[in-house]
């Protein structure tokens, strides 16, 4: 999907979330993947907002007040430190076609669906971020693997380069008891 079918979306700021309250719109949205009905409201999470600014699709205000791109990342980055690495994920994965929706709360998480899947079939994978220099352990990153795969979808870390360049790597489960006693097997002696 390019960018320049993304429709021009009119928004007011609430804390960090777009309200957006043409029903139109909001239609038009949600068949393109974005936002999500609460409390009988429509919403963009911030990275969705962030997006849709950043391509110039979005007039966002506050008020009278009109929000730009950097203000509104300040914002989001004071209620969610990883807005950053949740922005340059989604943007990337929107931007090679894929429609993208919050995850299951493993850090910077997203669930992508396949092209042409959304509102056919659930989401294939789950992404993870980390960004590149920041230290993840090993058994956290163990378990939220074994967690992804139980759920049936399939483990993906993007990790963000300082320049901002997202690289994927697709995972598996990983059995460091297995490695540990092929060692031990080995007997090794020095």
């Amino acid at each position: 999907m390019s960018i320049d079918s993304e429709p021009q979306v009119e928004g007011e700021l609430v804390q960090d979330q777009t309200l957006i309250t043409s029903k139109a719109m909001q239609q038009s949205l949600e068949q393109k993947g974005y936002g999500e009905l609460s409390k009988k409201e429509f919403f963009l999470k911030p990275f969705e907002s962030l997006y849709l600014l950043y391509c110039d699709k979005l007039k966002l205000s506050k008020g009278k007040k009109r929000i730009d791109f950097d203000s509104l990342m300040q914002t989001c980055i004071k209620q969610d430190e990883e807005s950053l690495t949740k922005f340059l994920i989604y943007r990337d994965l929107r931007t090679r076609g894929y429609t993208v929706k919050d995850g299951f709360g493993f850090g910077s998480d997203f669930r992508v669906y396949e092209r042409g899947d959304f509102g056919e079939k659930g989401a294939k994978y789950l992404v993870f971020g980390l960004n590149e220099g920041k230290q993840e352990k090993i058994g956290q990153l163990q378990k939220k693997i074994e967690q992804i795969t139980q759920m049936g979808k399939e483990p993906i870390i993007a990790v963000i380069e300082r320049r901002g360049e997202v690289i994927y790597y697709k995972i598996s489960k990983m059995n460091f008891l297995e490695n540990k006693e092929r060692m031990d097997a080995n007997n090794f002696k020095f």
